[in-house]
């Protein structure tokens, strides 16, 4: 049984991807005991699982069929299985591994935040919004309208002016809503 086993595996196609399995599980190897760590998983996990599931399709292949017949087509069928199945299995991958974006201010822009100081206006205030997170900021607001904001209304936050590092915004009644 081993010895067919090692008859497959080093038989045409199989044995092209034979040795790259090695190498793959040497890189493995290493990543576990050096602990080397790299910012793009996806890269070296698709071409490891690429590696593999093209050599399983070849020894697959090999086995199934007699012996010198078909050989380049198993080798096509078997990048082409590889291929396919690195790429449907790749799509997790690379939604876990996706690079958060980072926070921004204009991330604020939209939301509604509850006064904080004694009043609002064109020139003074702040007031507390709430992140996607559940976290809370305290941020500094103006009011976009010549009416004033007092503590505890609730306003709407509708830009953001990068120059003066503040929001503005309206109270949510004169906005209809």
């Amino acid at each position: 049984m081993m010895t067919e086993f090692v008859a497959a595996a080093l038989a045409f196609p199989t044995v092209l991807f034979s040795f790259l399995v090695l190498v793959v599980l040497a890189y493995w190897l290493t990543v576990a005991l050096v602990g080397m760590d790299f910012d793009a998983p996806v890269l070296p996990i698709s071409i490891s699982m690429f590696v593999v599931i093209t050599w399983f399709a070849a020894l697959v292949g090999t086995v199934l069929t007699p012996e010198g017949s078909l050989r380049y087509a198993i080798l096509a069928g078997a990048l082409l299985v590889g291929a396919l199945l690195t790429k449907i299995l790749s799509i997790p991958l690379r939604n876990w591994t996706k690079p958060e974006k980072p926070a921004s201010r204009n991330d604020f822009v939209g939301r509604t935040a509850i006064v904080k100081t004694a009043r609002v206006t064109e020139n003074y205030g702040q007031a507390e919004v709430t992140a996607d997170d559940g976290g809370t900021a305290v941020v500094q607001v103006r009011a976009a309208q010549s009416t004033e904001l007092k503590a505890g209304q609730t306003a709407l936050i509708f830009d953001y002016d990068a120059e003066g590092e503040f929001f503005w915004v309206v109270d949510i009644i004169t906005t209809g809503g």
